[in-house]
């Protein structure tokens, strides 16, 4: 349980978690609120299930990941889970939907649909965090050391160095 919530103290995994959540939170706040044109979560469960044939737990687990993943990544709380789920997802939709469309995005409106460059970069930043954890100023870190039982500040100190050597 402990390496759920184990990270390091680097701002660059900071930087990773915050630019996955904030290009990942629109996406699902189409899926569940409707915002930037999106279905909210009645259509999209429809689309989900009705049209694209997933089933419906799936369909839930994929909102879920692109609607919740992102806000736990901006805390730092489950980062490892929420990007896992999120690289999962957008792991799928490549295979599934971009694939078909090659590898580039779809600039200048001369192809069927975007291709998968997109993906690729989004699944690449999922897996680094999911490696790293949370980084600096993550609950996750506050958790890890309520687990491990080090709750003064020398100790603190130590396992961030530690980490951070690694």
């Amino acid at each position: 349980m402990k390496a759920l919530f184990k990270t390091n103290n680097q701002m660059a995994t900071v930087v990773l978690r915050f630019v996955l959540a904030g290009v990942m939170f629109p996406h699902g706040a189409q899926k569940v609120l409707g915002w930037f044109g999106g279905y909210g979560l009645s259509g999209t469960m429809n689309f989900f299930t009705q049209t694209m044939h997933i089933p419906a737990p799936f369909a839930v687990l994929a909102i879920v990941a692109e609607f919740l993943g992102p806000i736990a990544l901006v805390f730092g709380l489950l980062s490892r889970v929420a990007a896992f789920g999120i690289g999962t997802t957008i792991t799928v939709a490549a295979l599934t939907v971009g694939l078909p469309n090659g590898f580039f995005m779809n600039w200048f409106g001369n192809q069927k649909g975007e291709g998968i460059e997109y993906n690729i970069l989004m699944a690449g930043i999922a897996l680094a965090v999911v490696i790293q954890g949370g980084g600096k100023w993550a609950i996750d870190s506050l958790i890890y050391r309520k687990l491990a039982g080090k709750n003064s500040v020398q100790e603190t100190v130590s396992t961030q160095a530690a980490l951070a050597s690694r």
